[in-house]
């Protein structure tokens, strides 16, 4: 959401990006006295993950925006090398911002601190400095971004990614009555896992079948398909009790999202009660992130899209929140019918769902002569394929539906696509980058035609205040 017109067709409509400097992690979700909250880890000054604050944008119904001066900045000696990812709570009418203070010594050692602010409207916080310091005995300095909630019988819940000492990811809980004085429990598992060497992000969703422990585990070596980005975002499935533990069930590690670019994802309930996702697009590796081209207009990084998340029979789903319909040009393309087809896109920014009556059969959809999506009907694959702008490589992600194929839905931008399969089955999330003014999609059935309802929805980039 750039607070300029649009210079070039990287530049993003209808995501939040940052003015300038680089925007990772999405930070203190809420919804505050009818205005819902969108905070992010923000470099203000240049495209590094160094000195980071807290971007804060604001907007009452996903359509208009306002952008608004950064809620936190590392001016203290508490969070002098950057106010690092935390979470927001609504009590007694106050909005409490939790977050990680991050502090290098003279030899580059690590010191964090998890840091309290408040504020009584929404736009201007004043900080409380450090509630919780470190290190605690068994685990390292990396010990960051808090998540808070309040439980079934009214105490606070904070869980925060944790490092052992023997170089393995875990969380931690803390309890507290007043939301400043809190006793750690210990960790969130009563048995150890062994999952990558940190866990980041960590968030739990509250659901009457499951409850869902979402976090970001780094150092997973690939597995097949699985696990093939430099860091990953999952969940396990289970219960949360009200000692502070989460009893897991069978169900393994899970990734949230197989493109390519989606990591530290947090969630937040609204006054509905709806679970809304947003994440970060995206994590990658250093020499490929050093090279993305929006650094030459001096910007890097987006949040996806909002994302109501369900978790019911045995599914998780992730599919654009509703609000996203409103941003809807009037006078759709669509198109029914059986054959291969060559659609020009009016615009850059699309929403293009494709149905079909019964399960869909193997097909190629090509966007831009860059993005390949292919699907399998018969072991119901979907592999994404793209062009690497560091390698100039091809590569690909590759998802495995539990359900026929019924329902394909594209967000895209002139540089960001998301693809929601089955109402948000699974979902790919990925960065792209086209020199040239390819404007087509082109589908084209591998085998067996059937009939489809195509239909292309130009959207409206979000209206800045």
């Amino acid at each position: 959401m750039k607070e300029t017109e649009k210079v070039h067709d990287y530049e993003l409509g209808y995501h939040i990006t940052p003015p300038k400097g680089l925007l990772n992690d999405p930070n203190g979700l809420v919804h505050y006295k009818g205005v819902y909250h969108v905070f992010f880890q923000w470099n203000q000054t240049d495209t590094t993950h160094q000195s980071k604050s807290w971007g804060h944008v604001t907007t009452k119904d996903f359509i208009h925006w306002k952008s608004h001066k950064p809620a936190l900045e590392p001016v203290d000696w508490y969070d002098k090398d950057g106010c690092y990812s935390g979470s927001a709570v609504v009590f007694k009418e106050k909005l409490y911002l939790f977050y990680t203070g991050n502090v290098r010594g003279e030899q580059g050692e690590r010191s964090s601190y998890q840091c309290l602010a408040v504020s009584e409207d929404g736009i201007h916080f004043e900080k409380k400095g450090p509630i919780l310091a470190f290190p605690i005995k068994g685990y390292t300095a990396h010990v960051r971004d808090s998540k808070v909630w309040q439980g079934e019988d009214g105490n606070w819940w904070m869980v925060l990614g944790a490092q052992k000492e023997n170089l393995t990811g875990d969380v931690l809980m803390y309890k507290s009555t007043n939301l400043v004085d809190w006793t750690l429990t210990g960790s969130m598992l009563d048995e150890p896992i062994s999952l990558g060497f940190m866990w980041e992000c960590p968030d739990l969703l509250k659901f009457a079948e499951k409850d869902v422990f979402v976090f970001s585990p780094q150092g997973l070596e690939a597995e097949g398909e699985k696990y093939k980005n430099i860091y990953q975002t999952g969940y396990f499935t289970g219960r949360f009790l009200e000692n502070g533990k989460f009893i897991k069930d069978d169900q393994p590690f899970e990734e949230m999202d197989h493109g390519f670019e989606f990591y530290a994802p947090q969630t937040f309930l609204d006054d509905s009660g709806r679970t809304i996702l947003y994440g970060w697009a995206g994590v990658m590796e250093p020499e490929v992130e050093k090279a993305v081209p929006t650094i030459k207009q001096g910007w890097l990084h987006a949040l996806t899209s909002p994302r109501e998340v369900h978790y019911k029979n045995g599914q998780l789903t992730q599919y654009p929140l509703s609000e996203t319909i409103k941003l809807r040009e009037a006078n759709p393309i669509t198109s029914k019918n059986a054959e291969n087809e060559v659609i020009h896109l009016p615009s850059l920014q699309q929403d293009i769902l494709i149905e079909w009556n019964s399960a869909a059969p193997d097909f190629v959809i090509n966007l831009r002569n860059e993005l390949d999506i292919h699907y399998q009907a018969e072991t119901k694959k979907m592999t994404v394929t793209r062009t690497n702008w560091k390698t100039n490589a091809r590569e690909e992600r590759t998802a495995f539906l539990t359900h026929e194929l019924t329902e394909l839905r594209l967000l895209v931008e002139s540089s960001l696509v998301e693809l929601f399969l089955n109402k948000g089955e699974e979902v790919f999330t990925l960065r792209y980058f086209v020199d040239e003014t390819n404007h087509l999609l082109n589908f084209k059935y591998m085998d067996k035609p059937l009939e489809k309802l195509m239909t292309l929805y130009s959207l409206r980039s979000f209206q800045n205040e």
